[in-house]
């Protein structure tokens, strides 16, 4: 079930393809939470891994609490994230799969993919993950089962 959107403090991070929908959310977010926003600064071509890792940082030593990371399909992004031990990377593609990421899969960093949704949609996914909650119950053994092994 969603709530009312709490503040928070997130983490942004962006490749070139991902770097004017960054922005845009950047305004959109600051309104409301505290945000640190690890770049990119330019569309100029750049490797989204420099950007993802102090993203990741920043969620791992509890800088941040949530995240965005933006590229072109965000398969790169969410690959690089879900390397460090406390992230749960998803992407999401519309905002029922935010929403659900978060309810089921206790995600920390969302993922967008800015190649294939326009920029409303982007905002609506954004505004969604952060209204949604952890259900626990039966998926927080789910999740443990993330780290457990590692």
């Amino acid at each position: 079930m969603e709530q009312m959107v709490e503040t928070y403090r997130i983490a942004l991070g962006a490749d070139h393809a991902g770097f004017e929908y960054k922005e845009a959310i950047l305004k959109m977010l600051e309104e409301d939470h505290e945000v640190m926003d690890f770049g990119t600064f330019t569309s100029s071509s750049v490797d989204y891994p420099d950007f993802v890792h102090p993203v990741s940082d920043a969620i791992e030593d509890e800088r941040a609490e949530l995240a965005v990371l933006f590229c072109g399909t965000a398969n790169g992004v969410a690959i690089t994230a879900n390397k460090h031990f406390e992230v749960r990377a998803a992407i999401a593609w519309t905002a029922e799969l935010a929403a659900l990421s978060r309810q089921h899969n206790d995600a920390n960093v969302l993922c967008i993919p800015c190649r294939f949704i326009d920029l409303a949609t982007a905002k609506q996914i954004v505004r969604r993950f952060l209204a949604s909650r952890f259900e626990g119950g039966r998926h927080e053994r789910r999740v443990r089962k993330i780290t457990d092994g590692c």
